[in-house]
């Protein structure tokens, strides 16, 4: 028999419109998945019928694929492949796989033979850094820094040090704590270090602009609860 293939399936950031972040023909792919890795359930059936509202979401097999997985559950996510079905995976990071616990899925799909197909959708790492005017020929994903205050100092002063050397050097944090946050890099960055913020992409309050950390230390943009990247070159 032949084995069906793993989708990558993206999903918006947030509340924008599906049609428009994600190509038409991808959307009406998406809702003729009977078998979906999932990051959260509960947003993916709402996200599923805000694509189409007469969408059966009960004939629909959800297998949730989160930080709270035991690993080996997700061997057993692919099995549908196994009797000739695709299953497709959407993640909240908006494309899965990245800086996201999907990739232990892929990784196990090209193990066991099994075909994986990503499909295109927005990703806040890759626009963020699209947006930044940074180079774009060589940097580094580094998700959260560490939450102890001292040792986040010395983090940050090393992350500023390799974008000198030049490699961009793109980072978040929770959105509940990104107003701290930033207020410690402003305070630990040098004043002429080139410093991209990129909050609520694709969304309608989106905001990317880039500047050196003195012109943000007296233009200081409110963070907080927004979804963000920051990006040093």
């Amino acid at each position: 028999m032949k084995k069906g293939r793993l989708y990558l399936l993206p999903m918006t950031l947030g509340d924008s419109a599906v049609n428009d972040v994600i190509p038409n023909n991808i959307l009406e792919h998406i809702i003729q998945f009977k078998h979906l890795v999932v990051e959260n359930i509960k947003t993916t059936r709402r996200y599923l019928k805000k694509i189409d509202r007469e969408v059966d979401i009960d004939s629909i097999s959800f297998y949730e694929l989160n930080k709270h997985t035991q690993p080996e559950q997700v061997n057993s996510f692919l099995n549908p492949c196994l009797d000739g079905h695709d299953v497709g995976m959407i993640s909240e990071a908006g494309c899965p796989a990245v800086a996201d616990p999907g990739s232990d899925l892929v990784s196990i799909a090209h193990k066991r033979g099994i075909r994986v197909t990503p499909y295109v959708g927005p990703n806040s790492i890759l626009m963020a850094l699209m947006g930044s005017g940074f180079n774009g020929q060589s940097f580094k994903f580094n998700g959260y820094l560490t939450r102890d205050k001292s040792k986040r100092k010395h983090e940050i002063r090393g992350l500023e040090s390799d974008a000198r050397k030049g490699t961009t050097q793109l980072f978040m944090e929770t959105p509940f704590r990104n107003q701290q946050f930033l207020e410690d890099l402003l305070a630990t960055l040098h004043p002429e270090t080139m410093l991209c913020i990129a909050a609520d992409i694709t969304l309608e309050a989106e905001f990317i602009q880039t500047h050196p950390v003195h012109f943000w230390k007296k233009n200081i943009p409110n963070l907080h609860k927004r979804p963000c990247i920051f990006v040093l070159d």
